[in-house]
């Protein structure tokens, strides 16, 4: 389990807050021995940020010394030179007027952004940005209006500037950002690792249900894992865990990826990797592996839009029905059946607007679908989703609603034995690493 360590200038700095072994000052850092790498998280409170101060060297050796820290010496840089930051902070200038309105006379407002937030309602947004974009514990911030709004100044700061309300919240967000400070309950659950498990709220089809992320969570604490729900806005949170477990539909444009990204330059554990995502969103690939590691599937033909009499291929290769999709699709979205070739024709037309790529294979009736979970080259769990009623598919999409089938699970002992072989060959490293999970399509059980 990774280690957090709050370095003050003096202990005393930290007398407003609970006390703990874990708030060190800037000498006893300097002394502190760690290995390189070990994924011991610094939260640099330093009252000076200024170059080649105690702050500064803070972050500097923080990083040489393989500790994910903030404020990074990046940020420290980029606050410190207004030419850089305001290059960003212009395209947000828009939107922050539109929040603070047209003041009758020149007007100054300050503040500090606290871990992206702030007790002032009408900047909450421009504190998240702040923070997302200057990764710091608290950075004051000075706004101007003269004819326009302008950000006057950034400053990465300590937390001794702020006022009483301003402790609280600090101490909140702190609490929020890295419990594990001081959280002694934590530590007397035998907590071995923290695992990040990021959840969209506001996705229409989630992967997980909230029973399943509920029961997931004790699980964890049943084998000693601190397993904390994040969102698509905490991306700057990553360096607090060991490792990281995406239950949102994953795809290469899209913050699921940066996530995966993100965490795996830190060193953390992650499902889905980058390049799973990358290789396992796309149906091309997939298609190609299938007939790479002869795994049994339906006829298949990858097609370009710039090939010239495609319907007369493929009607050479594949009976009606034809099933039309697009490689990123998930969910049943993004795939179309064509029953003869003037449905063809169409299908092909409205897909190719979204995709010069396209796979088209022949249709084969199921009752369900298989989903085989494989870890390590070993099924883990199997389940199966069935065709929503009077319909070919998972899930029937509407104008206003979509509409799923039924699913069940069972022990992997009581599964076809050809379906299990069919997932395994699927996975079969080196193409693809066996932390991701397949789906196989059986015509017949």
């Amino acid at each position: 389990m990774a280690q957090t360590y709050i370095v003050v200038d003096q202990l005393k700095d930290w007398s407003a807050f609970l006390p703990s072994d874990h708030v060190i000052t800037f000498p006893q850092y300097l002394s502190l021995t760690t290995k390189v790498n070990d994924r011991t998280r610094i939260i640099n409170l330093c009252k000076s940020s200024r170059y080649l101060s105690d702050g500064y060297y803070c972050s500097l050796l923080a990083e040489s010394r393989g500790h994910n820290v903030m404020p990074s010496v990046r940020t420290l840089n980029d606050l410190n030179k207004k030419a850089l930051y305001d290059i960003e902070l212009s395209q947000w200038l828009p939107s922050l007027a539109q929040k603070l309105g047209t003041p009758a006379e020149p007007t100054t407002i300050k503040g500090h952004a606290v871990f992206g937030n702030t007790l002032q309602p009408e900047l909450k947004e421009f504190a998240r940005k702040l923070f997302e974009k200057f990764p710091s514990p608290v950075i004051e911030f000075t706004l101007s209006y003269k004819k326009q709004w302008q950000v006057k100044s950034l400053k990465a700061t300590s937390h001794q500037v702020l006022d009483d309300a301003e402790e609280t919240l600090f101490a909140e967000a702190l609490d929020g950002f890295s419990s594990k400070v001081w959280n002694k309950a934590r530590k007397s659950r035998s907590i071995k690792f923290d695992l990040a498990m990021l959840v969209n709220p506001e996705e229409s089809l989630p992967p997980s249900d909230k029973q399943a992320l509920k029961k997931f969570v004790q699980a964890g604490k049943q084998l000693g894992i601190q397993v904390d729900i994040i969102g698509p806005k905490d991306i700057v949170r990553l360096p607090e865990y060991d490792g990281l477990f995406i239950r949102e539909t994953t795809n290469i444009d899209h913050h699921t990826y940066q996530f995966a990204k993100k965490a795996e330059a830190n060193g953390l554990v992650v499902m889905d990797d980058p390049q799973s995502i990358m290789r396992c969103t796309n149906k091309v690939y997939l298609a190609d592996l299938f007939n790479t590691h002869k795994v049994p599937s339906p006829k298949t033909r990858i097609i370009h839009k710039g090939e010239s009499n495609i319907e007369d291929t493929l009607e050479q290769h594949i009976s009606y029905p034809m099933v039309v999709k697009i490689p990123d699709g998930a969910f049943s979205k993004g795939v179309l059946k064509a029953q003869d070739r003037a449905e063809l024709t169409k299908c092909l037309d409205e897909l190719f607007k979204k995709s010069s790529l396209l796979l088209v294979q022949e249709y084969l009736y199921t009752e369900f679908d298989w989903r085989i979970g494989i870890l390590n080259n070993k099924p883990i769990f199997a389940c199966r989703y069935y065709m929503v009623k009077n319909h070919w598919q998972i899930y029937q999409h509407g104008e206003s609603k979509s509409e799923s089938g039924g699913f069940d699970t069972l022990p992997t002992f009581e599964v076809p034995r050809r379906v299990l072989q069919a997932a395994i060959a699927a996975t079969k490293p080196p193409l693809l690493r066996p932390s991701r999970l397949v789906m196989v399509y059986m015509a017949s059980m």
